[in-house]
Order: C-alpha cells, then structure tokens, then sequence
C-alpha cells in the first residue's frame, strides 16, 4: 500500500460554498471521498491535510519525506509562496500540483505559479477531476518507477 498525503491550501476548505461558478459545487470532503475510492483502485492510502497558514503547510510538506507522494493544492500560495516552493524542493517525494480552476483563465496574476516549479507535474482547470488525474498520475510514476520525467 502506497501513503499519499494531500494537501490543500487557504480558502479550499470552501469549495463548494464559494465562488461556485469557478470552483464547482463538489465540497472538500466530497472531493476526498471521491479520492479515497478511486485510490483503492491504486492501492494508495490517502492523508488529508487542510491549512489555511503557510506555516502549517510547510510543516506538512516536510512531513513528505515519509510519504510515498504528495499531491499539493496551495491555492493562492502558489502565486506568492517561494517558502511553500523551497519546502518542496526540501523532500524527495513525488509531487503533483491541482487547481480545480484553468487559473490561465483567470487573472493575470494568478497566470504565474512559483511553486509549480518544483512540482513533478502540474494540473489544472478540470474541477475536482484535476485531484483525479494527479491520484493516476501518481500511480502511473510510481508504477514505473519513476519520480521525474
């Protein structure tokens, strides 16, 4: 059984009540059920982990190192955090970063993320089908042995 922690950032503890119409209507807890069942199929065992300070995130970033991979939603962190980018490159776990929103649609400023750049891989703009695609992407690099591409 593989550990996979994920982790999500300010604000997300919301979706589903804020900004629908970006977000979608699917809550949190609905979106980790869904991970926790298409997980099974990976044989992975998830963690969830919810912060809305940077602190806390980085704290469980590091944590990674006892995790098979990590799958990072930073939310707005991920436009203004090199602390949240340098906690990353701190562990050699997998990591994959979500955004339920395609934020290239959205505000400019929103266009440039700094803490993808020490992700293994990014993905964006599918709704809660983004976790989805990562889960799969995580079973797929760790299938092959792989934890760069």
């Amino acid at each position: 059984m593989k550990k996979i922690l994920v982790i999500n950032g300010p604000n997300l503890n919301l979706i589903g009540v804020r900004e629908k119409n970006v977000y979608g209507e699917k809550s949190l807890k609905w979106i980790q059920r869904k991970m926790e069942e298409e997980g099974k199929k990976f044989k992975f065992s998830l963690t969830f982990f919810q912060s809305n300070h940077e602190g806390e995130i980085i704290d469980k970033i590091q944590e990674g190192k006892n995790f098979d991979g990590i799958i990072i939603n930073p939310g707005g962190y991920s436009h203004t955090s090199v602390a949240i980018l340098d906690a990353i490159k701190s562990i050699n776990t997998p990591v994959i970063e979500v955004h339920i929103s395609n934020i290239f649609k959205r505000e400019e400023f929103r266009h440039r993320i700094i803490t993808g750049k020490a992700a293994n891989g990014i993905i964006a703009g599918f709704g809660y089908i983004s976790y989805l695609a990562a889960l799969y992407g995580l079973y797929m690099m760790l299938s092959a042995g792989e934890t760069t591409l």
